[in-house]
């Protein structure tokens, strides 16, 4: 099943990348993971909260620290020889590192919207090797189709103030899968994105625009402690856009 996973895996890989990557599409022997996330880490700890909540004004100071893992990601794009863990980590953390960079170059700023006509995610300034990506285009065209794990919208981080809060620590392939569970559980019970009662809940918008991606919707909260029953109206809150700024 890992050899399949892997070929499947890269074959996507360089349809989206148009092949101008090349990555072998043999499974070696030994799974390795060949890039460390400790700079992203070590500013994630220093400049985000337990809230999730930036502190731009300092994050702004290390900004050349945070172009420079960015670019290290892109000198070390994932290879057929890493775990799963390790490439899901990889973009990941690609996607919240280079939405950290695009924040800090603008900053101070309101809202993401404010940027390039509120079509921010569909400019393709994230390099992985020789390839540009939009972050559209790591959320849409590698994260969800590739690894297919809902999980993943608990996890990357669109700065706004409705986005799952982001996690103030690096992904790596020995924290993902753990984290991935909690970060999914700690959103969907907290009240300021979703509230339960057995016969309604007010969610967030996430799972209406993703809804695909969770199958049976009432089982997915379920499974986090929703504890809804199968009648129950869904109603779907308002997005706020504005900066996840630490206050």
């Amino acid at each position: 099943m890992q050899n399949i996973f892997f070929t499947t895996f890269f074959i996507l890989l360089a349809t989206n990348m148009k092949a101008s990557i090349a990555i072998p599409l043999s499974m070696p022997k030994d799974a390795i993971d060949t890039v460390g996330h400790g700079a992203l880490d070590t500013l994630l700890v220093q400049y985000v909260n337990d809230a999730g909540k930036v502190d731009y004004q300092g994050l702004r100071t290390q900004k050349k620290a945070l172009a420079a893992y960015c670019q290290l990601l892109s000198n070390h794009p994932p290879q057929e020889s890493w775990s799963k863990e390790a490439q899901m980590a990889y973009w990941i953390n690609a996607y919240n590192a280079n939405t950290l960079l695009l924040m800090v170059e603008h900053y101070p700023l309101k809202s993401i919207l404010d940027l390039d006509g509120g079509k921010t995610w569909d400019i393709q300034r994230v390099s992985v090797g020789n390839k540009k990506f939009s972050l559209n285009d790591l959320e849409n065209k590698i994260l969800r189709p590739i690894f297919k794990d809902p999980r993943i919208h608990f996890a990357i981080n669109c700065a706004a103030q409705s986005c799952p809060p982001l996690w103030n620590r690096a992904y790596t392939a020995g924290n993902i899968t753990s984290t991935l569970e909690k970060q999914t559980r700690a959103f969907i019970g907290n009240p300021i994105y979703n509230t339960f009662t057995a016969k309604k809940a007010r969610i967030s918008k996430i799972f209406e625009w993703y809804s695909s991606d969770f199958g049976d919707l009432t089982s997915f909260l379920n499974r986090y402690g929703a504890n809804l029953n199968s009648r129950a109206v869904v109603h779907f809150n308002a997005y706020d856009w504005s900066l996840n700024a630490a206050q």
